[in-house]
């Protein structure tokens, strides 16, 4: 990445910048600049937001409407008649019905304005509505009355004082108080006391509204929320000219931004009055910008940028490490200028994961044929990387469940001798239900596999920080992946060996203890090698507890990955639980539907949750454990090119960061 600095004539600055445009390989250096004209640009982009949540709002009672709408039209007799042309003519293009009070509107001057107006009216109604309707509830419990009653009773030298008393209150009150229970249930007694209030409470304020009233405002409120969302579905139909609007707005708020941000040479002519721009460009771009530069009679100055710069980062990712964009681009995640890109080892992992936490057969189908679908959509027009990302996790999810002979929960003794066969019997669920010992060596050979995941990552994780580094301090990355070795040993002996194979029958604990030991030593003494060993382990006497302390760090991080095991699990529990409560109903006729409804209702909130557990726990182990011992700390900011393009994050297909 090259930085640049461009000069222009200050008169031919917006024209500059059009041009700069079109080109769209400067990622501008971002500055905090106001100004008027940005100000109200961002106004109306906040206005128009907040239209387009209104909008989406009514999407699904517009839908349903223009529905109904298509089929009165389809409903109508052939030809010309009045009334076939009148429902024809009464429809958008999108299918939603026209109101003639809809199309004043829209003639309106501003359409965003008359909107936002109906939008604050709704939330004030609303907002009325809700008050009404605890008024209500704190009033009910008096019955129908009349406040105003009251007020002319007082008028006339009767005054009433209504109270709320729980029971032992008035249980306590003196017996000579005149008084008349109007109610009481459990908790509180309704009374009205005549002439006088009862010394040291406080009389009930009966509000300003009966009960039938604050129904009739209720019911008037109501109909007027109706009528806003009748016009809000009417509107819906400009929904993409907003959107249009919007994505216009963001290309003039970007340009300004520019423009405001552009320096002017202080102390020189009018006529010779200069602007410059700074910003960064690909190395391999370069060649665009001058041609640009000497066609358009800019100055350039191009350079290396300097270690304060903000500098972006754009990837070169192959077409298959490409599928992870979605994911990154969701998570919002880019590593820094000036760190290494994991992206293909991510993948590889996160493919992993995914199949181990979902760890179902039936689910990882469902998924494929969710992708194949979107596949043979999208192909002519060209396929979204998120489906193909899916097809990938998908197939994951289903060999691992193919090898674990798990199918929707269900068991597996009920499966298939096909699918208990092909399963892998070290892992299977056809091992674990044939004994107990069965279930404790698939169980213990469960937690290896998750236990070896963590060495092999965090030791690739180390091997990337040794090959980017040119002294001794390559020897303190050695020293980690040495106490990862040591700590797997003790791990597997400690916390994977059960009653059914000790697995400090196969593992020595010493050597273990002397690969803790010596990578400990070579890590303390190298991790802050600078070109002298000396300082390095002043270094790290300074530091001496966070050293000591990293090796429970190295415990946990290798722990951190028995989640693979463990949610896995425990949605397997889910689905099995599911499972055994359909189960009985699909053998009654009447209770069939309900079965299968549970089953829909419980599978899906279970795939739900695996979704979540992997944007939890699969990107956990990327982006925390695995970067961490990679020295990753995802601080980057993608490269995004002042550009016809807009907002797009600039991407481009293959594995390091320029």
């Amino acid at each position: 990445m090259k930085k640049a600095s461009l000069v222009v004539i200050d008169k031919y600055r917006e024209e500059s910048l059009k041009k700069l445009r079109e080109i769209g390989v400067v990622h501008l250096q971002r500055k905090n600049v106001s100004s008027e004209a940005l100000s109200k640009l961002l106004d109306r982009k906040t206005k128009i937001e907040i239209v387009l949540g209104l909008l989406r709002s009514q999407e699904s009672a517009a839908k349903a409407v223009a529905k109904a709408a298509k089929k009165s039209s389809s409903a109508e007799s052939s030809g010309n008649s009045p009334r076939r042309r009148r429902a024809a003519d009464d429809i958008t293009p999108e299918g939603v019905p026209f109101s003639v009070e809809a199309l004043d509107a829209s003639d309106r001057a501003d359409l965003v304005h008359h909107i936002l107006e109906l939008g604050e009216e709704r939330k004030l109604l609303t907002e009325r509505t809700t008050f009404l309707t605890k008024e209500k509830s704190r009033i009910e419990g008096w019955g129908s009355f009349n406040p105003g009653d009251l007020e002319f009773l007082e008028k006339n030298g009767f005054a009433l004082y209504l109270y709320e008393f729980t029971v032992k209150a008035f249980e306590s009150l003196p017996a000579d108080i005149p008084l008349i229970v109007i109610n009481r249930d459990k908790a509180i007694v309704r009374v009205v006391v005549p002439g006088k209030e009862v010394s040291g409470e406080t009389p009930y304020n009966p509000g300003e509204n009966s009960l039938s009233g604050i129904d009739d405002l209720l019911s008037d409120i109501q109909g007027k929320i109706a009528n806003i969302d009748k016009q809000l579905i009417s509107f819906y139909s400009r929904k993409s000219l907003i959107e249009k609007e919007l994505k216009n707005l963001l290309h003039q708020i970007e340009f300004e931004t520019a423009n405001t941000g552009m320096e002017l040479l202080e102390d020189a002519p009018a006529e010779s009055t200069v602007s410059w721009i700074t910003g960064f460009v690909p190395a391999d771009e370069l060649g665009v910008l001058k041609r640009a530069a000497a066609e358009n009679n800019w100055a350039l100055l191009a350079e290396d940028p300097g270690a304060e710069d903000m500098v972006p980062t754009k990837l070169k990712n192959n077409r298959f490490v490409k599928l992870l964009n979605p994911l990154t681009d969701f998570l919002e995640v880019t590593p820094g200028y000036h760190e290494v890109d994991i992206s293909g080892w991510f993948l590889l992992f996160f493919t992993i994961f995914f199949g181990m936490i979902f760890g179902d057969a039936g689910y990882g189908a469902i998924i494929l044929i969710a992708a194949i679908f979107g596949i043979f959509k999208f192909m002519k027009k060209g396929v979204p990387a998120i489906f193909k990302l899916l097809f990938l996790l998908g197939t994951s999810n289903f060999l691992w469940g193919v090898l674990t002979c798990t199918w929707f929960g269900v068991d597996v003794e009920l499966l298939p001798a096909v699918l208990q066969n092909v399963s892998l019997p070290l892992i299977s669920g056809v091992t674990a239900a044939q004994s107990a010992a069965g279930e404790g060596i698939v169980r213990q050979n469960l937690m290896i596999i998750c236990f070896t995941l963590a060495l092999l990552q965090l030791s690739i994780g180390h091997i990337i920080s040794i090959t980017r580094r040119k002294s001794l301090r390559a020897l303190g990355d050695l020293g980690s992946m040495a106490m990862l070795a040591g700590m797997y040993g003790v791990v597997l002996i400690l916390i994977a060996s059960n009653e059914f194979r000790n697995l400090a029958d196969y593992i020595p604990m010493m050597p273990c203890v002397y690969l803790l030991g010596g990578g400990f030593v070579l890590n303390f003494v190298f991790t802050n090698y600078e070109g002298s060993v000396g300082k390095s382990i002043l270094e790290s006497l300074k530091n001496f507890i966070s050293m000591v302390l990293g090796i429970a760090n190295v415990f946990s991080d290798i722990m951190s990955y028995i989640r693979l095991w463990a949610v896995g699990l425990a949605g397997g529990a889910i689905a099995a639980t599911v499972v055994k409560m359909a189960g009985p109903m699909l053998g009654h006729f009447i209770f069939f539907i309900f079965g299968i409804m549970l089953l829909v209702f419980g599978h899906g909130l279970n795939l739900v949750l695996n979704v979540l557990s992997v944007l939890v726990h699969g990107v956990r182990l990327n982006t925390l454990e695995f970067s961490g011992h990679v020295g990753l700390t995802w601080a980057g900011t993608p490269y995004k090119p002042f550009s016809e393009a807009g907002m797009q994050s600039a991407k481009e297909t293959s594995g390091k960061t320029s």
